[in-house]
């Protein structure tokens, strides 16, 4: 099915790029543990890409764990290098990448993470990670004010594709979670949807097209150069 030809394209970090959101998972249930508490799937699933705060007040009511917000984030401090820096990077992500860049598609990156977490998450991968430009890290910058599902992230990333500044028509954006992808539809991009395979069918019916994993990615799809 042809769909809408791009110019330029944006990706979500966590789950699509990197195993991360399995990695959060982990961590999230060792905050709960202690507790007697369960973190499921279910949880998970309504919380996916969004800013650590919001997980954090969602958890801690949807649990009723007897902490706060700030007892939460620093539960998160204290184990994050440990669980993080051992991200691995998602199969066909590489491969997309470097095909994107060997025909100079523009590549932003636009993810719920802080930057500090960001670089935790990418230090055995920084070379891969210098291909996108710009990088937007919606957990600690100001310009963006309401997190995903809320169409400012993908806003503010367009903005800052310079000196060139596309419209919102001619941007593809990867996401893997439910709130990411009404975040990207709602700023009027076209946005292909990556799920987990546990995630109910019913959160997977927004996007303009889902695939399985980025290796079923066919760029020709969307006026992009396909694979040689």
């Amino acid at each position: 099915m042809k769909h809408h030809k791009v110019t330029h394209v944006v990706f979500d970090m966590d789950g699509l790029l990197l195993n991360t959101e399995d990695l959060y998972y982990i961590a999230f249930q060792n905050i709960c543990t202690p507790y007697g508490k369960i973190y499921d799937f279910e949880m998970k699933s309504q919380i996916m890409g969004k800013k650590l705060e919001y997980c954090a007040e969602y958890i801690i009511d949807k649990l009723d764990l007897p902490i706060t917000v700030n007892d939460f984030k620093n539960k998160m401090d204290n184990q994050f290098y440990d669980i993080f820096s051992e991200a691995k990077i998602m199969p066909g992500a590489q491969q997309l990448v470097n095909h994107l860049k060997k025909h100079n598609i523009p590549m932003a990156l636009c993810t719920g993470s802080s930057l500090k977490a960001f670089n935790v998450k990418t230090c055995n991968y920084e070379d891969f990670f210098s291909n996108f430009q710009p990088k937007v890290f919606c957990g600690s910058d100001d310009e963006v004010k309401m997190g995903k599902p809320h169409p400012d992230a993908y806003e503010v990333t367009r903005k800052r594709f310079l000196p060139n500044v596309p419209f919102a028509e001619n941007c593809l954006v990867f996401e893997d979670s439910p709130n990411g992808v009404l975040s990207a539809i709602s700023a009027n991009m076209q946005c292909v949807m990556v799920p987990d395979p546990r995630l109910s069918k019913e959160l997977c019916t927004k996007a303009t097209q889902v695939i399985n994993c980025l290796q079923d990615f066919e760029p020709q799809h969307f006026g992009l150069p396909a694979y040689s």
